[in-house]
């Protein structure tokens, strides 16, 4: 069986506001730890740890010309937390949903011959991948 992309199947809203205007890389979305850690004794014995770490980094690439370029540096700058939510809604459909994350920096401007994609660092304390 196969399947076929579109981009434009993957929303990004942020404190109920669906951002457009992405870059090439688009979002990414990445745990901040694994699951599980195992350890192995002196004499052999394997025990098995879950982490119950929740952080993850969502990273949002925009062009410089986004509409929500202003609104991604506001939340940058106030450092509110805000809930954001990834839906892919292509197969297999996944969604990702943290209800408490901040944007640690504002994106970095460049300035030359052509534009370049702001990217941003959204920090969740509850990162869900479902």
């Amino acid at each position: 069986m196969s399947y076929t992309y579109d981009p434009k199947s993957v929303s990004v809203i942020i404190q109920n506001v669906h951002l457009t205007g992405f870059g090439e890389s688009m979002v990414e979305i990445e745990k901040d730890e694994d699951n599980y850690e195992t350890s192995v004794g002196a004499q052999g014995d394997v025990v098995r740890t879950k982490i119950n770490n929740k952080l993850g980094t969502i990273t949002l690439t925009l062009q410089p010309t986004s509409p929500q370029v202003s609104f991604m540096d506001n939340l940058a700058n106030t450092g509110d937390l805000v809930p954001v939510t990834v839906i892919y809604a292509g197969q297999p459909k996944e969604i990702t949903a943290a209800t408490q994350c901040y944007v640690s920096k504002p994106g970095a401007r460049k300035y030359a011959n052509s534009i370049e994609d702001r990217e941003y660092e959204i920090k969740c304390l509850d990162l869900h991948m479902l």
